[in-house]
């Protein structure tokens, strides 16, 4: 029988450097959302950078605390909470008689940027949710092809 290999080994530099690095890309990822309303970037982009930046931390921290801290049911509330946002912000100038996500319906001052950024966070928060809920599930080993797509 042959001995398991640990697949995290403790490192004081990467912790150190994560530890640094991953506040400053967690709140870049939030910048890149929140500017897509004006120049390039938005939700999506957004969105992978923060997931990117609790990765980093499952990465130099392992696995498994990163797991016992980030469960499940927060990637699925920030994917509901994401999708809800997108819907609603699209639904409401429908219910005033314009277009899904038509947003001169947000007739206030800054209605229509207010709007957008709106979307790009729901944007964001799916992504986020999604990228980090794959990446713990397969981190976890968990092998969706054997039961026929449902999580082990």
């Amino acid at each position: 029988m042959s001995e398991r290999i640990p697949t995290y080994v403790e490192s004081t530099i990467i912790m150190t450097t994560v530890r640094i690095i991953s506040p400053f890309a967690f709140t870049y990822g939030l910048f890149v959302m929140l500017h897509g309303a004006e120049s390039a970037g938005g939700g999506f982009q957004g969105g992978v950078i923060l997931a990117a930046s609790l990765i980093l931390v499952a990465f130099a921290y392992g696995i498994e605390p990163t797991r016992d801290w980030i469960t499940d049911r927060p990637a699925r509330i920030l994917i509901a909470t994401g999708g809800a946002t997108f819907v609603l912000i699209g639904l409401v100038p429908m219910a005033l008689g314009y277009r899904f996500l038509e947003y001169e319906a947000y007739a206030f001052h800054h209605g229509t940027k207010y709007g957008i950024e709106l979307v790009e966070l729901g944007i964001g928060a799916i992504v986020f949710g999604v990228i980090l809920s794959l990446f713990m599930s397969l981190a976890a080993g968990h092998d969706f092809e054997e039961n026929g797509g449902e999580n082990a």
